[in-house]
C-alpha cells in the first residue's frame, strides 16, 4: 500500500501456530534510495522482497535499514537483509546489543534470531532527510528497553512500531502480553499524543486513518 506518494506499507504475512498473521515493515523513499523500517521474522527476507517488488523496489534500493526494537519479528530476518543490501542499519543505542548478539532478546524464549550488525546506535531525536520530509525517530520506551517509533511531521503521519497496535483500521495500545513494562508503555503513549498525527502505521495492524486525539484517548484510558 502506497500512503504517500514516497511511504510504503511493505505487509509480509505468515502462519504461526495455524494462525495467519501479518506483519507491517515500511520503507520511507530518499533521494539515496529506501529507507526499510523493520524486517520481518527469520526465513521470510523473500516476502519482504516480494512486498517491495509490489512497489517496484528490490532489495537493490535500500539505503538505509531502521529498527523500531530487536524483537523477533522486527530484526529476525535483518542478517538476511544485510547480505542482500550491505545497507546500514539503524538501531537505538538501548536496542543494538540485543540486535548484535551482545545480550538474548527479552522476548526470544531458547532460541534466538541470527546476530546482525548494527551501524549507527542512535538516540531520541535522530533525523533522516526523506523524499516525504524529515523523518525523527522519537523514543516510546516500555514494549522494550530502547524501543522507538518514526514520526513525518510534514505528512502528519506516525510509524508507531509496537508502541500502538492497529485492528480493522482503529488505533489501539501495545499489546500487554509483549510489553514488559506496561506502565513506561503508557507513557510513551502520552508522548505519541502530544505529536500532530493525522494517521498511523502499526507493525501489527497496519495502517490506521486515526491520528492525535485518539492515541491521547488510548493514553487516558
Amino acid at each position: 500500500m502506497e500512503l504517500t506518494e514516497n511511504v510504503y506499507t511493505l505487509p509480509v504475512t505468515t502462519s504461526i501456530g495455524g494462525q495467519e498473521r501479518t506483519f507491517t515493515p515500511t520503507a520511507v523513499d530518499t533521494e539515496q534510495g529506501l529507507i526499510l523500517i523493520d524486517t520481518a521474522l527469520p526465513g521470510h527476507a523473500a516476502d519482504l522482497e516480494a512486498a517491495l517488488e509490489e512497489h517496484g523496489f528490490g532489495f537493490e534500493d535500500v539505503r538505509f535499514v531502521v529498527l523500531t526494537h530487536h524483537d523477533g519479528d522486527h530484526a529476525g530476518a535483518l542478517t538476511a537483509v544485510q547480505a542482500e543490501t550491505d545497507a546500514p542499519t539503524v538501531a537505538h543505542w538501548a536496542e543494538a546489543p540485543y540486535v548484535d548478539g551482545r545480550k538474548f532478546p527479552i522476548k526470544a524464549g531458547d532460541e534466538r534470531y541470527p546476530a546482525a550488525r548494527v551501524d549507527v546506535e542512535a538516540i531520541d531525536g535522530v533525523g533522516f532527510t526523506t523524499e516525504a520530509g524529515p523523518l525523527e525517530m522519537v523514543e516510546t520506551f516500555g514494549h522494550s528497553p530502547g524501543h522507538c517509533s518514526l514520526y513525518l511531521p510534514e505528512e502528519q503521519l506516525l510509524i508507531a512500531g509496537d508502541a500502538l497496535t492497529a485492528a480493522d483500521g482503529e488505533l489501539h495500545g501495545p499489546a500487554e502480553q509483549h510489553t514488559p513494562e506496561m506502565t513506561q508503555a503508557m507513557e510513551s503513549v502520552a508522548k505519541l499524543g502530544e505529536l500532530d498525527v493525522e494517521h498511523a502505521i502499526c507493525f501489527h495492524g497496519g495502517y490506521a486513518e486515526q491520528g492525535s486525539e485518539r492515541i491521547r484517548e488510548l493514553a487516558d484510558v
